[in-house]
């Protein structure tokens, strides 16, 4: 007889169906796992036995061989214990095998039989109700994965109250989902004392998901404007939550079970390396430009990062997901994230102020911001310079809107694009038009034309560079409530692809 319990093997995001069938035969004792395990799959034998004896159930002296199917596709991961577990006592009549067979599970097995959480019970969750089986895993999982309405999800212990719920014996409750985290930051954009115009851009940024690119001297406040980006972007839609989730949850990241409703916000150190801003190492984790998905990417002083990391950015940032390609892997995870980046002028800092500035001025400015390429460049909607802020405007009373003010404004633009976007399912922003409908969206007069062919005769704009005006130009529109880009909006977005004296 050959009993039949299922679970998943992860590549990346997904939740691939895995069969693991197990065999108790005539002949001399073993007990082998076949299908592609890892180590640590190949080390359940000895967990699962150990938990079984917890339980006063011995295996039997006779073959005992578990296949995991499909036997091609490689399984890591200690979840595989419980599902092992659970086939072995199928097999020996235990607890009833149709039962079994009505089900996915995953958890690692202690040796005393209690369950160990697991990483990716959320994409597990989703692969079972699509096989319209329930998921059974431990209590410590249960409650992320409990936000699938559409699976029924079990939480036990330990095995032996998987065996009572199976028997009959104490039938366990379905697990419930984990409390919502809201942010609690506090962060508000009137902590910032003057700084008008990159408040503005970041206004404008926070609404149409673009990329913003802020130049300024130390101190003069880009960190801060970053840091408070979070507090003007709209709260993320059911279905940006599940996305999110889902690669926190392979990433480990989901605390006690909680699906947060705040946008991701990551701030990599400029000395992170390829794998940890694109994602690799073993078992081809993502990396901070998908764990920022449908947030925000923070990366202080730009270029200061190796060129090789900033020069893969590239592709990320216009396709808004990434392939992971290793010897072993080929994952590939969605990056849809709004790009906020902060530098100084140039090495020392003070490329603007004589008093201070080194004595290669100005020649280590350019060789400074050389160091980020014309490519990623074209790829900022927004470029800014941040002034340092005086004394006397350090004195002043807090001035402009606060975050809540300019988090409802954000909101009822982003709205205006939701209504606008409903039948594109690749679009959700003025930052994802293109081709046609970017045209369609834009159609300029020839006032605008006119000032837009002298825009890019001065700035030299590229293809790229020109749909990027048209996009901002159109979320301007949008903060402003019109139905139609009027020269003013088309000006004001011009005005951030211009180069100041310390911009690249």
């Amino acid at each position: 007889m050959v009993a039949r319990a299922y679970t998943v093997a992860f590549e990346g995001v997904e939740a691939r169906p895995v069969e693991v069938q197990c065999a108790i035969t005539p002949g001399l004792p073993a007990f082998s796992i076949v299908g592609l395990p890892d180590k640590a799959v190949s080390e359940a034998r000895d967990r699962v036995r150990t938990a079984l004896t917890s339980l006063a159930i011995a295996l039997p002296s006779k073959r005992i061989t578990v296949n995991l199917s499909p036997a091609d596709m490689p399984k890591e991961g200690s979840h595989f214990d419980l599902p092992i577990a659970l086939g072995l006592l199928a097999a020996l009549d235990i607890i009833p095998a149709d039962a079994i067979a009505q089900t996915v599970s995953l958890g690692e097995l202690s040796l005393d039989g209690g369950l160990i959480p697991v990483l990716g019970a959320l994409p597990a969750a989703m692969a079972a109700a699509n096989e319209n089986r329930a998921l059974v895993c431990p209590s410590a999982s249960s409650s992320e994965a409990a936000w699938v309405d559409a699976c029924n999800v079990i939480g036990a212990q330990d095995l032996l109250q998987i065996v009572k719920h199976f028997s009959g014996q104490a039938v366990l409750a379905p697990a419930t989902a984990g409390e919502v985290i809201e942010d609690q930051s506090g962060k508000d954009l009137r902590d910032i004392k003057g700084q008008e115009r990159a408040k503005r851009a970041l206004e404008i940024a926070a609404a149409g998901r673009h990329h913003m690119l802020m130049v300024g001297t130390p101190g003069s406040g880009k960190s801060m404007l970053a840091a408070r980006l979070p507090s003007i972007l709209p709260p993320l839609t059911p279905m940006e939550a599940l996305e999110t989730s889902v690669i926190q949850s392979v990433a480990g990241l989901l605390s006690e079970g909680g699906i947060s409703r705040t946008r991701p916000f990551r701030e990599p150190h400029h000395t992170a390396s390829m794998a940890a801003i694109i994602g690799g190492g073993r078992g081809a984790k993502p990396g901070e430009v998908s764990l920022a998905h449908n947030g925000v990417l923070f990366m202080d002083e730009l270029p200061e990062f190796p060129r090789q990391v900033l020069e893969t950015l590239r592709q990320p940032i216009e396709s808004g997901q990434v392939m992971v390609s290793r010897a072993n892997a080929h994952v590939t995870y969605p990056c849809r994230f709004l790009l906020m980046a902060a530098a100084n002028p140039c090495k020392c800092g003070f490329l603007s102020d004589p008093a201070r500035a080194c004595a290669r001025v100005p020649q280590c400015g350019s060789d400074y911001m050389a160091r980020i390429s014309g490519p990623l460049l074209d790829r900022f909607d927004l470029r800014i310079d941040v002034p340092p802020v005086t004394f006397h405007d350090l004195e002043l009373p807090p001035s402009g809107d606060s975050s809540a003010t300019v988090a409802q404004r954000v909101a009822q633009a982003r709205e205006i694009q939701t209504d606008r976007y409903s039948d594109h399912v690749h679009m959700r922003t003025n930052a994802d038009a293109e081709g046609e409908t970017l045209e369609k969206l834009v159609p300029l007069n020839s006032e605008c034309r006119n000032l837009m062919a002298k825009a890019a005769e001065t700035l030299g704009l590229t293809a790229r560079g020109y749909h990027r005006v048209l996009r901002v130009a159109r979320t301007i529109a949008d903060l402003h409530a019109s139905d139609s880009v009027q020269r003013p909006h088309l000006a004001e977005a011009i005005s951030f692809r211009l180069q100041g004296p310390s911009s690249p």
